[in-house]
């Protein structure tokens, strides 16, 4: 495990950050996220660099259907950005999004608790049909 040092201001003494809490804090924003879905694996579709610059992430998602990628994607970047920064104080030098796939809703399916007993609902085309021959 990997931890990262700060010293603000040049003050004596250390804080000392370890990379699971980074790690933590970016799963946070996902979730936060609207419209995502966090890669299920152990690391959550997340890694990250430390270097001088700053800290350099690489995050994979799912997106939901019906959202705007490009939107998503910016949207991730300033969540992860803001909640890092402002958390841990350390610079988040580049955030890559990677969109794995894309997730459609299930369709509504008809309401079987209002049907009377025996009856099965109909299909769009099985009540078409039904309506041509009346």
């Amino acid at each position: 495990m990997a931890s990262i040092k700060y010293n603000p201001g040049g003050q004596k003494g250390k804080i000392t950050y370890n990379a699971d809490i980074v790690s933590g804090i970016v799963v946070l924003s996902l979730r936060e996220t609207d419209g995502i879905e966090l890669i299920p694996s152990k690391n959550n579709g997340i890694k990250l660099c430390f270097e001088k610059e700053g800290i350099f992430v690489d995050v994979s998602v799912i997106a939901h259907y019906g959202y705007s990628v490009p939107e998503l994607a910016f949207r991730i970047q300033q969540n992860i950005k803001q909640m890092v920064e402002s958390m841990t104080k350390y610079k988040i030098a580049k955030v890559d999004i990677h969109v794995q796939s894309v997730v459609f809703d299930k369709p509504a399916e008809p309401e079987k608790e209002n049907m009377p007993a025996g009856e099965e609902p109909q299909t769009q085309s099985a009540a078409q049909d039904e309506k041509a021959k009346n």
